[in-house]
């Protein structure tokens, strides 16, 4: 079987029966009697394990399944849950998923897990709850071939004529009981390898489970079937036999007396049966059948909304070829503005009405809940937890907020960050906190939520706080602000230098944070997705980092602006607002310009001089401003004009122009000139 067109879902549903695992085992560390929490961890590593031997990955295939070997006697009641199983059974979902990473990656999923495979068989081995079923004696065999047709219902009216007639013709008939080895993988793959011998050399009139359940799995390790063959049981057994996975095959003929007796049983069911009962097959197992029936189909109505999968690749390509369509949209926009002609004028504008309600189904197809990244969180925090001997509570809210795509593959690793951050730096131990008068248990909270067109995550604690002190004494002593400088910040710019590139105030250096990296990144990262990061902290109370994000990143509003002959744009949510001022209002102040702005004191930059643009006219007695903001700091940007708020289309200066200042990329204009984006983060200093 050519398994490559399967691979991109095996992976994707690898993964969500992987976080199925891991949200469950945390489940089961809160509440270790709760049994349904056990069978939904068994389900998933069940599917997890039988999807992997389809697709050939052993490896995979064969950690699950031991895994699933302790997870069964959890819900047998043979192990008792303990910390030290669910640390194996964690051990092993990180084995597994670093496995899948690998064949995501193009590898084979191979990896050393003989360590935790160890682990895993010592738990097993210690109370096996299998382990009296596998120790079948000679004589229980004996008696299992005396009453071969205890294993099977009653035969119908159908059945029993089918029999007959066979045995009239020549025919044999036998109960052939198969059980597959405890390791067997592929179970429906046996049983349909095995009714393909049966069929060969007879026909199988009936089997226990029934055929349907046999191919669902929905079995134990042993099935029976009814066979009519002229074969004799011993060839039969042996070609059963040449099957892999098969521990044993018991064949027994059925004589007519077998045959009766059963029937007799059956009559005698039927009599036993209440009067509203079925007298022909019983009616608590039918009832049972349409119950089970009923429930899966109002399951089935119950999901109003159906899904399919579709390849990222696939969205991109669909948002590229809309990006194009934004250009050319307001191309047309400008043309009909030009021509002035009033058919022109309606059929762009049922246009641009018609291709926003595209824009806004196309950006929600690529929008994705941060759930996805927030799921990785709980088992880290309580790995770390325990490395650092805290006792800590994780509460997330808002997991259901979504933001684009591109934004949440880049959001994981500054999550990562704060939140070592918080746990290593902010929670203290429970003996500190005793203390104190808090309670032992930690508290941090993961929140998201959406603001107009962004969306805000925030990692708050209930920790020590921030030290002012001894945060502005580490930044003199490393140079990242003079004794001045620091005297006249905030507290909130003071907190913030915590980001600066290399500083640290970690009084050793541990494995969880403290080694001078990870805030600058955290800082560098968000930028770099056109976000931002504030702090704010009480000492003695906790902290709470804030980051704002845009919904996308590919299609953003902009105030167009012109300096000289050159247009250029700036994002509108870095904008305050706009103004104009006069020559005489800009003021010096430490060599640089400034103007009084609402009561603060706000530098000026010219963007000629800093883009370098060539002056064709001399300023006149009024300068255009735009005031920016990059967290609590502002800047006025000094224009030559303002053309108007537009949507444009982000595009990448390419690999040659990174290093570009101040510029985030480029758009196309309506009238096919390039317009440079401007990056405000990287201004404002």
């Amino acid at each position: 079987m050519d398994t490559n067109q399967y691979l991109e879902m095996f992976i994707d549903e690898s993964k969500e029966h992987l976080q199925s695992i891991n949200e469950q085992l945390l489940a089961l560390e809160n509440d270790p009697t709760d049994m349904g929490i056990v069978n939904e961890i068994f389900r998933s590593a069940h599917t997890l394990k039988g999807m992997s031997a389809t697709m050939g990955y052993e490896d995979l295939a064969n950690l699950t399944h031991k895994m699933e070997n302790v997870l069964d006697a959890i819900r047998n009641n043979k192990i008792v849950v303990n910390p030290d199983i669910l640390d194996v059974v964690f051990a092993s979902t990180d084995d597994l998923e670093a496995m899948v990473n690998d064949i995501a990656s193009g590898g084979d999923g191979k990896r050393d897990v003989t360590e935790v495979v160890s682990k895993l068989l010592l738990i097993e081995k210690g109370e096996d709850p299998k382990s009296a079923s596998k120790q079948t004696t000679q004589e229980e065999q004996t008696s299992s071939k005396g009453s071969a047709t205890s294993d099977l219902e009653a035969f119908d009216q159908f059945e029993l004529t089918v029999l007959e007639q066979s045995r009239e013709q020549g025919f044999e008939s036998y109960q052939t009981t198969v059980k597959l080895r405890d390791d067997c993988l592929l179970r429906g793959a046996r049983v349909f390898m095995v009714f393909e011998i049966l069929e060969q050399i007879g026909e199988v009139i009936k089997s226990n489970p029934p055929v349907e359940d046999l191919e669902e799995e929905r079995f134990d390790y042993e099935f029976t079937v009814v066979l009519v063959s002229k074969e004799s049981a011993e060839d039969i057994e042996k070609r059963i036999m040449k099957v892999s996975e098969i521990e044993s095959v018991t064949v027994v003929k059925l004589t007519a007396d077998d045959i009766k007796k059963k029937q007799v049983q059956k009559a005698s069911k039927a009599n036993n049966q209440p009067e509203s009962g079925n007298s022909e097959s019983g009616e608590q197992p039918d009832s049972k059948k349409t119950n089970g029936g009923t429930k899966e189909k109002s399951k089935g109505q119950s999901v109003s909304n159906k899904t399919i999968r579709v390849n990222i690749e696939r969205l991109d390509i669909l948002m590229n070829l809309f990006e194009e369509l934004v250009i050319d949209r307001g191309r047309l926009e400008q043309i009909s503005n030009d021509l002035n002609n009033p058919e022109l004028h309606e059929t762009v504008e049922r246009m641009s009405r018609i291709s926003g309600d595209l824009q806004n189904i196309i950006l929600n197809m690529r929008m994705v809940p941060v759930e996805q990244v927030f799921n990785r969180f709980p088992r880290m925090v309580r790995q770390l937890a325990r490395d650092l001997n805290k006792k800590i509570n994780l509460e997330i809210i808002g997991a259901e907020t979504e933001l684009d795509r591109t934004v949440i593959d880049e959001i994981g690793d500054p999550l990562v960050h704060l939140i070592r951050n918080a746990l290593d730096h902010g929670v203290e131990t429970p003996e500190v906190r005793r203390s104190k008068g808090k309670s032992e248990e930690g508290t941090v909270v993961l929140k998201a939520y959406h603001s107009g067109n962004h969306v805000f995550i925030e990692i708050e604690d209930d920790g020590a706080g921030i030290s002012r002190d001894k945060v502005l004494s580490k930044a003199i002593e490393r140079g990242v602000v003079t004794a001045e400088q620091g005297a006249n910040m905030t507290d909130k710019q003071v907190y913030e230098l915590i980001m600066a590139s290399g500083f640290s105030t970690a009084e050793k250096i541990s494995d969880v944070s403290g080694r001078g990296v990870g805030l600058d990144v955290v800082k560098n990262t968000i930028e770099s997705l056109s976000g931002s990061v504030t702090i704010d902290s009480k000492a003695g109370e906790g902290s709470i980092f804030s980051i704002q994000l845009p919904l996308t990143l590919s299609i953003i509003s902009v105030m167009l602006v012109e300096i000289q002959e050159e247009k250029y744009a700036i994002p509108l949510s870095s904008i305050i607002e706009t103004a104009i001022i006069k020559k005489e209002d800009i003021l010096n102040a430490h060599n640089q310009k400034v103007i009084d702005f609402r009561g603060k004191v706000v530098p000026l930059l010219f963007l000629k001089d800093i883009f370098e643009v060539p002056v064709m006219k001399e300023d006149d007695e009024f300068f255009s401003i735009v005031i920016v903001r990059k967290g609590d700091k502002m800047a006025g940007l000094v224009v030559d004009s303002f053309i108007g708020q537009q949507e444009v289309v982000l595009k990448s200066l390419g690999n040659y122009l990174t290093s570009a200042f101040a510029i985030s990329g480029a758009t196309i204009l309506g009238n096919g000139q390039v317009a440079l984006i401007i990056d405000c983060n990287a201004l404002i200093k």
